[in-house]
């Protein structure tokens, strides 16, 4: 399993449209998409900064998501994202929900991106 991990700053005082635009416009277009399996979305209330974590079944499947559909989904995103936001594409290493269990160690390039969209996990929700 494959997690792509975006973090996005918002506009000022649009985290209520985020959420509405999120839930209603993008949501179905992921869960039309081949390997889709999940989508994860944290945001401190109030706040500009989100993580959206949406879980793939394979590399394949995140990647072409992210080369033919995510430039759709920035565009019904654009009223309320200030800047480009960050994706990055880390395999999935252990999951409690998805009952992944810690396999063969992951190499030291997908260890540092976990590892980074971790941290920048951690800073945006804490």
């Amino acid at each position: 399993m494959f997690a792509r991990n975006i973090s996005i700053h918002l506009k000022p005082n649009t985290l209520a449209a985020f959420t509405e635009t999120f839930e209603k416009e993008v949501v179905p277009v992921l869960r039309k998409q081949k390997g889709f399996q999940d989508e994860i979305t944290f945001s401190i209330p109030g706040g500009a900064d989100v993580i959206a974590i949406s879980l793939w079944d394979n590399k394949e499947n995140a990647e072409n998501y992210n080369r033919t559909t995510y430039p759709e989904v920035l565009k019904l995103l654009a009223k309320v994202i200030d800047g480009t936001p960050n994706v990055r594409i880390s395999e999935v290493v252990h999951s409690t929900f998805h009952k992944i269990a810690a396999g063969a160690a992951p190499s030291p390039v997908a260890a540092s991106v976990a590892t980074a969209g971790v941290a920048k996990a951690s800073v945006a929700v804490a």
